[in-house]
């Protein structure tokens, strides 16, 4: 039975997430733990966040229509290595030790936020000074392949690492970067969250309070994230990858 304030806990965190994931990632942070306080059993609230975080990614992407609009041919190719991604990571779910990986979830964080941080940089040593406007190379479709397995795998920080990996694929405008992460992030949540229902591990009662509260939270945090200067949004993206890398780092010391 739930209470008032277990429905008030985890609205509003789930709201938070679905800002935090439409304009840097890491939104699970918020709603991951919510759930477990709440008393759903683990693998059932990892299961009802995917759920419940997938229509922000879409009311997130829909708020950056216009940025999406000049990347049609560039969006099919990279969705369907979401997909591709996104269904091999559930397989490598079913067949690995949640405590194997999530050793190994702070040192990820770490290298995505140092790459974001830096890949502006990066991007000009590797491609030259005279870049030409990104598209979809081998090594651009490899990376968000690589991206989307640890999304469908556990989604954490998710975010982060396709932030990065976007940028090192030449993309350097923020807004559009986050508008292309939204929406492959919702490809992703999509092969999961089809996982999820068919398996019956979904908390309904949870999970239909959050993804009205995330819808909400996604569509104003990109909203918002679009009147924000671009180096402070950068500043922040930033913050949040090493915030969750020092929280990720505690919990497994």
């Amino acid at each position: 039975m739930m209470g008032v304030w277990q429905v008030l806990l985890v609205g509003m965190a789930a709201f938070c997430a679905g800002a935090m994931n439409s304009v840097a990632g890491g939104g699970t942070f918020f709603s991951f733990p919510a759930l477990l306080a709440v008393g759903v059993p683990p693998v059932t609230a990892n299961a009802s966040n995917s759920v419940a975080l997938w229509p922000a990614s879409l009311s997130g992407a829909w708020a950056y229509r216009k940025e999406l609009a000049r990347y049609k041919k560039y969006l099919v190719p990279m969705g369907v290595a979401s997909f591709i991604g996104g269904v091999g990571g559930g397989l490598l779910l079913l067949s690995t030790k949640d405590a194997t990986f999530s050793r190994l979830i702070p040192w990820l964080l770490l290298f995505a936020t140092v790459l974001f941080a830096f890949s502006g940089k990066i991007s000009v040593w590797l491609r030259g000074r005279n870049a030409q406007k990104p598209g979809t190379s081998m090594s651009s479709l490899a990376g968000q392949v690589v991206v989307s397995v640890y999304g469908g795998f556990f989604g954490a920080g998710m975010g982060i690492l396709m932030l990065a990996s976007l940028a090192m694929a030449g993309h350097d405008d923020v807004h559009e970067i986050n508008a292309i992460k939204n929406l492959l992030s919702a490809i992703i949540y999509s092969v999961t969250v089809c996982t999820f229902v068919v398996a019956g591990a979904v908390d309904w009662p949870y999970t239909v309070i959050m993804l009205a509260t995330a819808t909400l939270g996604g569509y104003w945090g990109a909203s918002v994230a679009r009147k924000i200067p671009a180096l402070w949004l950068r500043r922040f993206i930033i913050t949040v990858g090493f915030g969750l890398t020092l929280f990720y780092f505690y919990k497994t010391a």
